[in-house]
């Protein structure tokens, strides 16, 4: 893309805005619908259905349950030449709810599709809303990916709430995979040496990776929990389980770090004379890569709607990761955050879902659909003029 990109024509942009408030009802309710009915990855009936029912309504052609996943939803309106993509989530956390607000960026992406489809020809654009299951572990932009969902798309984009407004969420690299120890069953009291304790080959590596933070970069986080170790006291423990996470800046420094990380589980069987099995959560989520001429018209773009940005290098977040890294590492892609002003209360709290329908959720719904469907209208601008 060009240093200096071009915008749409006003007219042109007032036009969508007006499309898009025009289904404020609509879009304030399917947001606040999702935020009451969570559910989670791979498991978003009632969401990706809703999604789907509101695109169909807004004149795309519809196909719920695609790319091999049931609660996957593409929707696609206009012929042009220039083909965005806008991504929809709405996948849940376990025992959170919406903590981390995918019920407005589906409810965002809905409306920037609402406000480009009966525009998109005249944009010289194709525009595809996909909804993605299973951002919070799944990785399903990952396998749409690999599916082909965006084969041939000239930019990507979507929207995420935040307790404060940034125009690119600085994203990691992630690996999540699930822990297993196995030993063997022995009375506690009574012949405790006839057992092999699996809690205590948990312990040996959850030590092992205390030790090894004070080694890590400052970008680097290593963090998980144990989901099994034992249901007796009076029985040694014949299996401990456990789900963890590690991040880094980029895939590369990912993969040393994990190894690492895999070496002090190892640790934990070699100390307790337990078996191990490692198996991966989801596929791995890539470090976030930002289109800069994209998140510039971005922001001007939010600007215009009165949204505000803090200083670069204060946007919020910094080690949260997305699966939407994968699909800006293979096409131009923005991810900014929409502030809803709530500080203390930041994303994966309880406090942060309460606040994600409100009126300042309302509100970031229809800014995020405006601002993202005029971020693609420059977008076909600038492919027009050779860009």
């Amino acid at each position: 893309m060009t240093a200096i990109p071009p915008t749409a024509p006003d007219t042109v942009k007032r036009d969508i805005a007006s499309r898009v408030r025009a289904a404020e009802a609509e879009l304030v309710g399917l947001s606040r619908r999702i935020h009451a009915n969570p559910e989670l990855a791979f498991e978003e009936v009632r969401a990706s259905r809703w999604v789907a029912e509101a695109l169909a309504g807004g004149g795309f052609d519809v196909e719920h349950g695609c790319y091999g996943l049931p609660t996957a939803v593409r929707a696609i309106a206009g012929t042009g030449p220039c083909h965005v993509v806008v991504c929809a989530e709405y996948d849940a956390l376990p025992g959170m709810g919406h903590a981390c607000g995918h019920n407005i960026i589906a409810a965002a992406a809905v409306g920037a599709g609402l406000g480009l489809a009966r525009v998109a020809d005249d944009l010289g654009l194709t525009v595809t809303v996909l909804g993605t299951p299973a951002e919070e572990g799944g990785g399903g932009k990952v396998l749409m990916l690999e599916r082909g969902a965006f084969d041939g798309a000239h930019a990507a984009m979507m929207v995420h709430p935040a307790a404060q407004e940034a125009a690119a969420l600085r994203g990691s690299a992630v690996s999540v995979f699930d822990v297993e120890y196995r030993g063997r069953p022995a009375h506690a009291g009574a012949h405790p040496e006839l057992g092999v304790n699996a809690a205590d080959a948990m312990t040996i590596a959850q030590v092992a990776i205390g030790l090894l933070r004070q080694q890590t970069r400052e970008v680097e986080r290593i963090h998980g929990v144990v989901t099994g170790g034992g249901l007796a006291a009076n029985v040694i423990p014949d299996c401990s389980t456990g789900n963890w996470i590690v991040r880094s800046d980029s895939s590369e420094h990912l993969s040393a770090l994990k190894g690492r990380v895999l070496a002090c589980f190892e640790a934990g069987a070699v100390g307790s004379g337990c078996e191990l099995e490692i198996r991966p959560s989801c596929p791995d989520y890539a470090d976030l890569v930002h289109d800069r001429d994209m998140v510039a018209l971005y922001q001007a773009n939010a600007t215009a709607l009165g949204r505000r940005f803090p200083e670069p290098g204060e946007g919020p977040l910094v080690g949260a990761a997305t699966d939407m890294g994968n699909v800006s590492h293979r096409v131009p892609s923005i991810h900014p955050m929409l502030g809803l002003d709530c500080l203390p209360a930041v994303n994966h709290q309880p406090e942060f879902a309460a606040a994600c329908a409100t009126p300042a959720a309302d509100r970031a719904v229809l800014d995020g659909a405006v601002a993202l469907a005029w971020t693609a209208a420059d977008v076909g601008n600038l492919h027009r003029a050779g860009g």
